[in-house]
């Protein structure tokens, strides 16, 4: 007669049809295909995915964990509609952003499928919320997202549609919404220890999102896409698009220069970047000392339009222009030539902001001592203080203290949720298939039992196992036991457990390296029972294995899953 597990809710047998029975080397596989022949995943096509039993496990046990942690920081969760209305775009400016899926319904009126919800949640706060008194507001959702990527890549990791954790706070003042800002990034600190990450904070820059402080949350791992630097005295990180470098203090200057030309808002301002030939230019690094300028105007059209009102109405003589000249760039350099006109008592120079991206083995600029090293690392979250960018511009205001309107101050806040599983199966597998945090395994034990075994011994350490997330490998007859525990290994299932000759001691095999606590080793010198301890089996996918008497099984199987 089959095991019956109808009144244990968290057994579950095994599903050939959804889960497959066939064995694979893992050696040449990309992660991405590891998920899809585990059947984590299906892809039908480039940039979409299908979420299949073992996957849709984890997304559901990582969306736990974060929600657990983002209730505990203040947290109400809502879920928005995926739609989103082109007006609301357009306040902001970002209709034109060619990564939204754009759509007219059948009154032609214009739509997309939303990426984040900086502007409808806005929206929706400037209605609902009047007073001071409904603040402050912390909202978030986990729900999928969408963005037209050209070249969808790394399955889960860039794609056409995802998941994504994504929460908004909102404050009546800048002191408030700074400390909702930190708030967030504790929590975000939280679910990566609740999930045992070696994550990397970095300094970022706000990107097309805006805002006045951002920081990244990193996998450290050699097929990122994004690259940060660390200080090896002061110990920041940011990443390339924010990190600033200076020379060598025995560095005697490039020898020939390049230039970018840029002009202000009110097109009154030339703007002059010189920096050395070769090197990547980052204007973004000059936004503090000049606010104004547009980077939205290419160099040929700047030059145009400074010449236009400038030379042409013979008022150059009060026209300013600006240069920027990067620290690497020396009195002995070549430089190029002027392309406009321009009176000395006019130009204004700086020749202290460093304006190229930073490159290893150049100096720290936060404190001028330490050396900078390079990494590759896959983003998985990022924050952003955001100040009024979104809540100007769509009227979010309340009323204050003081009976007056006054515009709410903001902070979004992101996980790649989808994004996330892939990063920790890349960053995580080993030579025998995936791994995973045991917080979000898809089970935290497989069940197997041999040929010896009874169905009532196998029975008794189900009932026993019953606390915890078991899938059992009922496939009895059909594969062998080395076939099942290699399926379950490439799986990433944290311990395996054999119901076999020795009854009614028991066999665990400990998927992951694992490293005893204190608890483990207080239980084990206290134990009344029979518990052996092999720590280096020479056995595919098995860190330890331990033979624990079936009094003791639940209390050791607890606590390995806590070292795991």
């Amino acid at each position: 007669m089959p095991l019956n597990l109808s009144w244990r809710p968290n057994m579950r047998f095994y599903s050939t049809s959804l889960q497959g029975s066939k064995l694979f080397s893992v050696k040449d596989l990309t992660t991405h295909d590891m998920l899809l022949q585990s059947r984590f995943i299906y892809q039908p096509a480039a940039g979409i995915v299908h979420w299949l039993p073992l996957g849709l496990r984890t997304y559901k046990k990582l969306q736990n964990v974060i929600r657990k942690r983002m209730d505990q920081a203040g947290g109400l969760e809502m879920e928005l509609s995926s739609l989103s209305s082109k007006h609301l775009w357009e306040r902001t400016k970002r209709w034109d952003n060619n990564e939204l899926f754009k759509f007219k319904d059948s009154k032609d009126r214009d739509y997309c499928l939303v990426p984040t919800c900086e502007e409808e949640i806005t929206n929706l706060v400037g209605d609902l919320c009047s007073s001071y008194k409904d603040l402050p507001l912390l909202v978030y959702q986990i729900s999928r997202k969408y963005r037209d990527e050209l070249r969808p890549r790394g399955g889960l990791l860039r794609g056409r549609e995802f998941l994504m954790k994504d929460a908004y706070s909102f404050d009546l003042t800048k002191e408030d919404g700074l400390k909702s800002y930190d708030n967030v990034n504790e929590a975000y600190r939280r679910i990566f220890q609740d999930l045992k990450l070696p994550v990397t904070v970095a300094n970022a820059d706000s990107g097309s999102i805006g805002g006045d402080l951002s920081l990244e949350y990193h996998l450290i791992h050699e097929s990122g896409e994004d690259i940060l630097f660390r200080c090896n005295s002061c110990q920041t990180v940011s990443n390339v698009e924010k990190c600033q470098s200076l020379p060598d203090k025995q560095f005697k200057g490039v020898q020939e220069a390049e230039c970018q030309y840029f002009i202000n808002k009110d097109r009154n301002t030339l703007i002059i970047m010189y920096y050395p030939k070769g090197r990547k230019l980052n204007p973004q690094y000059v936004k503090d000392e000049i606010p104004d300028i547009d980077f939205s105007i290419d160099e040929e059209m700047a030059l145009t339009l400074f010449k236009n009102e400038s030379e042409e109405s013979s008022s150059f003589l009060v026209k300013e222009i600006i240069r920027v000249i990067d620290p690497r760039v020396t009195s002995n350099t070549n430089m190029p030539d002027l392309k406009v006109l321009y009176h000395r008592n006019s130009m204004f120079t700086f020749t202290d902001i460093p304006i190229v991206e930073a490159i290893a083995g150049e100096r720290c600029y936060e404190c001028e001592k330490g050396t900078l090293s390079e990494h590759t690392a896959i983003e998985v979250g990022h924050t952003f203080y955001l100040d009024k960018k979104y809540s100007s511009p769509l009227d979010c205001t309340v009323v204050n203290e003081q009976n007056e309107q006054t515009t709410v101050y903001m902070g979004c806040y992101g996980i790649g949720v989808s994004r996330l599983i892939a990063a920790i199966a890349q960053t995580s597998r080993d030579e025998v298939g995936l791994t995973w945090p045991q917080i979000i395994a898809p089970y935290q034990i497989t069940l197997l039992s041999n040929k010896t075994s009874s169905k009532k011994n196998l029975d008794t350490v189900t009932e026993i196992l019953s606390s915890f997330d078991v899938q059992v490998d009922n496939r009895d007859g059909k594969f062998s036991m080395g076939h099942k525990l290699k399926q379950s290994k490439v799986a990433g299932i944290p311990l395996q457990i054999i119901v076999g000759k020795h009854f009614p001691l028991i066999e665990i095999e400990v998927r992951t390296p694992i490293q005893h606590s204190q608890e483990l080793k207080d239980l084990y010198k206290r134990k009344t029972w029979d518990w052996e301890i092999q720590e280096s089996p020479q056995t595919a996918g098995c860190s330890e294995k331990h033979l624990v008497h079936l009094t003791g099984l639940a209390q050791v199987v607890d606590v390995l899953l806590e070292c795991l």
